[in-house]
This record gives C-alpha cells, structure tokens and sequence, in this order.
C-alpha cells in the first residue's frame, strides 16, 4: 500500500449496497440527493414525505434507496467524507502526529456541525445505532480509513501500532472518538474537542 495521499482519505472505505446501488441507478441517485439536502437543512427524513415529493410510491423508493436506516447511513458517510479529506490535508505530514490531527480534525468538526447535532438531538437512540455499533455501515467506513492512515504510517516507517495491529488501534480511536462525538448522548457531559485531542495523543505517544 502507497501512503494515502493528502485529501483522498474518504476514498479509503469499505462501499455499502446502497453505495453500489447509488453508482448504478439514476432515481435512487436523484432520491438521495433529495433527502441529503433536507437532511443538511436540518429536517427529519421521511419516506412517505419523500416518496411524495419524488412522484413515486413508497415500494419503489424503498426499491431505490434500501430503509430509512441505510439511507441515512449513507447520507451521514456521505457528508463524512469530505470532512475526512479536510482532516487529512490539514493535517501533520506524517507519523503518530498525523493520526491525531486527522482524528482530531474530523471529531471537532463532527461536534461543531449543526446538522449532525440536531440529528443527534432529534433522533438519540436511532442515531447511536446507526453510528457507533458493530453493525454500523459508517463505523466499519471510519474505521476502514483511520486503519488505512495507520498502516500508510506503518509502512512510511514513521508510527509503529505494536503491539496491536493497524485495525485494531484504529477501531480503538474509533471508540475514543465516538465517545467524546456522543458525549451528551452517552453519558450527559458536554462534547468538548480539546479533550479528544488530548486522549488521542495520549494513547498515541511515543
């Protein structure tokens, strides 16, 4: 593996049904890109609402898009994305400084955006499910380029994850992120960036 370049970490995924299903089919693609953008507004996805709007029954919508769960999963990986790509070119250039920087960059902007918040706020339990379980499409993605930043370090020369293994570090950055993410969901404190940062460099140090 080439080290991933500046601005391509998003690409390091692992692509979901529907992700293959949006390539190939252009209503579901017009029907996601309608709810995307009610989702950004900050409104409440509705598939008979969006069905409507689309001119279309339900049972082809759902044909297009899968259920209202993996919708929005892939509406949330999709806005994810470009804010890995901003963390990764934001970040150090190399070694357990850019891990950090990445994981610091994305887990800031995730707490600041007001539409990933009022989700959280208006859909808790849903939004837990959908993001930080093991069956989560978008925690199997996160984890998929966290791991991808490790091993490109890895084989740089520049970090070295002993004694676990690139995956494993990465689904416990994954976990450490989560819980500072979902902070007010998981245990009522405040969200707070800084001390996200300061963990990831913990665990990170030399």
């Amino acid at each position: 593996m080439s080290k991933q370049p500046l601005g391509t970490l998003g690409s390091a995924l692992v692509p979901s049904v529907l992700a293959a299903r949006l390539e190939a089919h252009g209503d579901a693609q017009r029907a996601f890109r309608s709810a995307r953008r009610a989702f950004i507004d900050g409104a409440r996805i509705d598939m008979g609402a969006l069905a409507s709007s689309l001119g279309v029954d339900r049972t082809s919508l759902f044909r297009w898009v899968g259920n209202r769960d993996q919708l929005l999963s892939e509406i949330l990986w999709s806005l994810a994305v470009p804010t890995l790509d901003a963390a990764g070119r934001a970040a150090s250039p190399a070694g357990a400084a850019r891990i950090v920087d990445v994981l610091d960059h994305f887990t800031a902007d995730l707490i600041r955006a007001p539409y990933f918040r009022a989700f959280l706020t208006r859909e808790p339990s849903r939004a837990l499910r959908l993001l930080t379980t093991t069956d989560s499409d978008v925690q199997r993605r996160f984890v998929a380029v966290v791991a991808t930043v490790i091993s490109a370090e890895q084989e740089a020369g520049t970090f070295d994850p002993a004694p676990l293994s690139a995956e494993e570090l990465a689904r416990l950055l994954v976990r450490v992120s989560e819980s500072f993410t979902y902070a007010d969901l998981i245990s009522g404190d405040t969200p707070d960036p800084a001390r996200a940062r300061a963990t990831f460099e913990y665990i990170l140090r030399p």
